[in-house]
């Protein structure tokens, strides 16, 4: 019993970590429109499987964010590379809305 429940905490760790990780590194893009949609991506995709409870299936899942992350390295490297003119939304002023 003690092992599962090490084990499952092991996964939870790794998960989080690579969510984490996978965050950070959609965070680096230069363009505003790919660093969206990848943060956006990320995060759906974890919270589509946020209660899968089969084993291999969170085995398979980590090795596919694994990848992804990989991907993602090289995307961001690949990224900063070039520069991109600053979109609207990026430059626009910041406004503190009052509520009424």
């Amino acid at each position: 019993m003690s092992s599962a429940v090490s084990t499952s905490t092991h996964t939870s760790q790794a998960v989080l970590s690579l969510y984490r990780s996978l965050l950070r590194t959609s965070r680096r893009f230069e363009g505003y429109n790919f660093r969206e949609y990848a943060v956006r991506r990320t995060r759906d995709g974890f919270r589509i499987h946020k209660d899968e409870t089969d084993p291999r299936m969170i085995e398979m899942l980590i090795r596919q964010g694994e990848e992804q992350l990989a991907v993602l390295q090289r995307q961001t490297a690949i990224s900063q590379m070039y520069k991109f003119d600053k979109v609207v939304v990026e430059t626009a002023p910041k406004k503190n809305i009052v509520p009424s």
